[in-house]
């Protein structure tokens, strides 16, 4: 029930804040009407995930089966308690570095304490309300984290693909790359092995750009696989597999219980306190990457589908996934962008699609893990090459370089700490970096008051309780609407470009739906002008909606309001959505009797 706070504005009770979107979505009957959608989706998602659930334990130097026990009881507890309707968790190749650092130094007891500590983190950064923080972390530092965290990934995937003689390597790229080339001039490669490795590479570049439907991770580890059993290639030529690796994959989930700390322990409670004293820098690294990772790839999801997640609810069910993945023997555990936008492309539409995602890759590890034995370790290695290249982020890397010098200075920062010295620095400076900037952004821009509500994490009880939500329209055919929340900083609009191009074919018209964008900068500006140059280049219409005072003064002021005209922009989603119909040649529709204003001067003008 709402409540009437000291100013007279109605407010929520405080644990409106924390109710997973799961019971909203049944409160509402969202899952009934959507279930057809999200058990089609739920099973897509999953079938792409088992292969990266597998590449990413063994990239992160733990066993397969572990990323696999990852997905199914995180990738539940993040649905079924998480914020958001449509996100997809498990491993992640953000991740990986920091987890196969952390095994190399401390073995998976390390890596258990480190998980636990995070979880917790997490969960207290959801009490404390952090997730509204969260969200202002400027760009340049997470693509300088996440480009860095790329480069780092492919750089580690050189000996099992190649099949290099070398025992180990060392965790800088400067170092492995000094053993790959001493390796390659002691004995060369292993020919079978790079033809598995680069094979796979090459189906998976052209199944991407042929058939980009298509589940390519799995068909380029299936098809290395077949022709691995086939040949025989690794009794005759040494070709390493899953089996002469790791035995093989158990066939069944174990059973919950607290991780063995005794590898810690050494010879007490004193060596354990100061071992867990140690690891707690990787601790909350491993929560900034699983807090910023998740509420990234739910702001997407939010665009997406123009819903609202609720970040401090999201924090707590990451919190609480971490954990339950450690007590099942896991790895830490994020929201995944990628698979994200698969399941809302495949139809999912609520927490029920991500149920469904945890338990095809269980009913997987249950019927099929005799079959992974021969899994050719090089095809993995190709998966996460290519997954490198994705997250890479090199387009964003480079429009960054038009920014303000402090932009690409946080950048190069946080991209040579990720790559020359180590992630747990890396995040430490970048965390900085970014209040810095931040306080610098938020010198540019004076709307205060509508920065504490994100802060607040404010949003209505339930989306149905939105009068102006998109599911109450009828969206034509030809269109399509992208909901941004928050500021508009640089770096949100290339966002949209990727939303755009992942589009099967441009709209006709695109709406950009601004209504809780409270303020724009001058590289948000920017970003906005070169999203609409490639609107206009791809024969697309843009049209602003819910555009309020100090955004439309910005645009005024740089020019902008000229090139996008101001008869295409608007101060709510209905008008925008009657001017598309007319670009379309759909029929006029009434705006809905209890629409309320969204921006300051039509609420004036009523």
């Amino acid at each position: 029930m709402a409540s009437i706070a000291a100013n007279g504005v109605a407010s929520t009770p405080w644990y409106e804040a924390f109710i997973p979107k799961t019971l909203i979505c049944w409160r509402e009957g969202a899952m009934r009407r959507a279930l057809a959608g999200d058990l089609v989706a739920g099973l897509t998602v999953g079938v792409i995930a088992l292969p990266l659930d597998i590449a990413f334990a063994i990239g992160s130097h733990v066993k397969p089966e572990q990323g696999l026990y990852t997905a199914i009881i995180a990738g539940f507890l993040i649905s079924l308690l998480g914020g958001s309707r449509v996100q997809i968790g498990g491993p992640t190749g953000a991740f990986v570095i920091i987890i196969a650092s952390i095994m190399d130094r401390h073995g998976y007891a390390g890596l258990a304490a480190a998980t636990l500590m995070a979880g917790v983190i997490l969960v207290i950064m959801g009490v404390a309300r952090f997730g509204g923080m969260i969200k202002f972390i400027p760009y340049p530092v997470t693509t300088g984290f996440t480009t860095g965290i790329a480069v780092v990934i492919a750089s580690g995937q050189i000996k099992d693909l190649l099949g290099l003689s070398l025992a180990s390597t060392p965790a800088d790229v400067i170092g492995q790359w000094a053993h790959y080339l001493r390796a390659i001039g002691a004995h060369g490669m292993n020919p079978a092995t790079a033809a598995v490795g680069l094979g796979a590479l090459v189906l998976l570049v052209v199944l991407r750009r042929k058939a980009p439907r298509w589940p390519a991770y799995l068909l380029a580890v299936a098809m290395a696989t077949l022709a691995v059993w086939a040949l025989g290639l690794d009794r005759r030529f040494g070709v390493a597999t899953i089996e002469s690796r790791f035995g093989g994959i158990p066939g069944s989930l174990p059973r919950p219980a607290l991780p063995d700390f005794s590898a810690l322990a050494g010879n007490g409670w004193m060596d354990l306190l100061a071992n867990l004293r140690s690891l707690v820098p990787e601790a909350t690294t491993i929560a900034m990457l699983a807090g910023i990772e998740s509420l990234l790839s739910a702001v997407v999801a939010d665009g997406m589908i123009g819903g609202r997640h609720k970040s401090n609810c999201e924090l707590v069910a990451q919190g609480v996934a971490n954990i339950g993945s450690v007590m099942f023997g896991g790895i830490p555990a994020t929201g995944a962008i990628a698979r994200t936008a698969a399941n809302i492309k495949s139809g999912g539409r609520t927490p029920l699609a991500g149920i469904v995602h945890a338990a095809v890759v269980l009913l997987f590890m249950l019927a099929l893990a005799p079959l992974a034995r021969k899994v050719p370790l090089a095809a993995l290695s190709a998966v996460l090459l290519m997954v490198a290249w994705n997250m890479s982020e090199r387009d964003h890397f480079k429009s960054l370089f038009r920014a303000p010098r402090s932009d690409i200075a946080v950048l190069l920062t946080t991209f040579g700490l990720t790559v020359l010295a180590d992630l747990t620095v890396a995040v430490g400076v970048g965390m900085v970096l970014a209040a810095m900037l931040f306080m610098r952004r938020m010198s540019e821009v004076t709307n205060i008051g509508v920065i504490q509500r994100e802060l607040d994490d404010a949003e209505p009880v339930g989306d149905v309780g939105d009068p102006n939500a998109l599911e109450r329209r009828q969206v034509p055919a030809g269109v399509e609407v992208f909901e941004i929340n928050g500021p508009f900083f640089f770096g949100v609009a290339d966002r949209l470009k990727d939303t755009l191009m992942g589009l099967e074919k441009p709209p006709r018209v695109f709406i950009l739906r601004m209504r809780r964008v409270p303020a724009v900068d001058a590289t948000g500006m920017h970003a906005l002008e070169e999203f609409h140059t490639k609107c206009r280049r791809q024969g697309t219409v843009l049209l602003l909606a819910g555009v309020h005072a100090q955004p439309m003064f910005a645009m005024a002021n740089y020019g902008l309001l000229d090139r996008i005209s101001e008869h295409n922009m608007f101060g709510n989603i209905d008008d925008a959505l009657e001017r598309a119909r007319q670009l379309v040649g759909a029929p006029s529709q009434a705006r809905p009797v209890d629409a309320v204003p969204e921006v300051a001067r039509e609420g004036r003008a009523t």
